[in-house]
């Protein structure tokens, strides 16, 4: 079974799969790291987000990604780098990585095979992302699109990072989201046939639980 989340910065997407993957006892792949370890890569190796750092970047790219205690592990070259992904810089740089067509390809490929590979084994998968219904998985089993107000999405990523700067992370989200919705390559956009979901008011049980439920009758009607 493949269950593919989608939606902005800050409507719950990773927390959210990760519960629903735990309780369906699927595997769980954060699409956005390999995004981060991507962008990590650019910053080590000095390069701009341009179709030509593009090229050097992904030339000797070597990401892992394994399940670990506390999450997703993830490496670059055999190094762990989980903690390093999340820094300010990796983000800023992530957001504008993510836009060339090289990059995108690539990930795509990549969050395909590990999918499949989960798939193969009869695990299944859970994927968050920006375009996991729309492009990587258009066929998915299952689509969930999360949404919810700037204003509480904001207050979830200030709360996230321990930072009292709400105000421009705010800002910074707006921008994110107009970078995503009007990109050329996979823009963020909710597939017709996706299960929106408005996480605004919603309480985090309920969410994972509602989401699980459409994946119980995904599985009895599809037999999944």
């Amino acid at each position: 079974m493949i269950i593919a989340i989608d939606g902005p910065a800050g409507s719950g997407k990773s927390t959210t799969a990760r519960a629903v993957a735990r309780k369906l006892g699927l595997s769980y792949l954060d699409t956005g790291a390999m995004y981060r370890a991507v962008a990590l890569q650019f910053i080590r190796q000095g390069l701009d987000a341009t179709d030509e750092g593009a090229r050097d970047a992904l030339s000797n790219l070597e990401l892992q990604l394994a399940p670990g205690p506390d999450g997703l592990v993830v490496s670059l070259s055999g190094k762990v780098v989980t903690e390093e992904i999340r820094t300010p810089e990796v983000t800023a740089m992530a957001s504008k990585v993510s836009q060339l067509k090289a990059v995108r390809e690539r990930m795509v490929d990549e969050q395909r095979k590990m999918a499949r590979q989960e798939t193969d084994a009869r695990r299944g998968v859970v994927l968050e992302g920006r375009d996991i219904g729309t492009v990587v998985f258009p066929n998915a089993d299952l689509k969930v699109f999360l949404t919810a107000d700037l204003a509480v999405r904001a207050q979830r990523r200030a709360a996230q990072m321990d930072s009292g700067e709400e105000r421009a992370i705010r800002k910074e989200m707006d921008r994110r989201d107009h970078r995503d919705s009007t990109r050329a390559e996979s823009p963020l956009r909710r597939a017709p046939d996706a299960v929106e979901i408005d996480t605004t008011g919603l309480d985090f049980k309920d969410q994972v639980a509602r989401i699980v439920a459409l994946a119980g009758e995904r599985r009895r009607n599809n037999r999944v």
